[in-house]
């Protein structure tokens, strides 16, 4: 499994958008191993641009804390799961967590209706 998680600061991006990178953990979900970590920068941000680039890098699930309704329903189309609701923590101990089964996921931090295009309520 290829999980792609927004960072900020070294921590969960609270508002995916809004991410200064990504880290994309490849893990064995079997043997609840990481196999691979990398971070890897995003191109510019605009709708819809990173659903397609993170399907590109090959992801199937997503984990983060708040995400728009447009690139929610962008994931779901490409089959990639999204966990959301997660506070902020290293991207590391996020995938532990979830490999252990402990994460769960919460209510989604962002509600960009009536809003404008980047509004967010934490």
């Amino acid at each position: 499994m290829r999980i792609a998680i927004p960072v900020a600061d070294g921590q969960l991006c609270t508002h995916f958008g809004q991410c200064e990178q990504f880290t994309i953990v490849d893990c064995d979900t079997a043997s609840r191993t990481v196999q691979e970590v990398r971070n890897v920068a995003p191109p510019a941000h605009a709708t819809g641009v990173f659903p397609k680039w993170l399907r590109d890098q090959g992801a199937n699930m997503v984990i983060v804390g708040g995400i728009g309704e447009k690139a929610r329903l962008m994931f779901e189309g490409y089959g990639i799961k999204i966990l959301q609701g997660i506070a902020p923590n290293s991207p590391e101990a996020v995938v532990k967590a979830y490999l252990e089964g402990a994460l769960q996921a919460g209510e989604n931090g962002c509600d960009h209706s009536g809003h404008g295009s980047h509004g967010c309520n934490h």
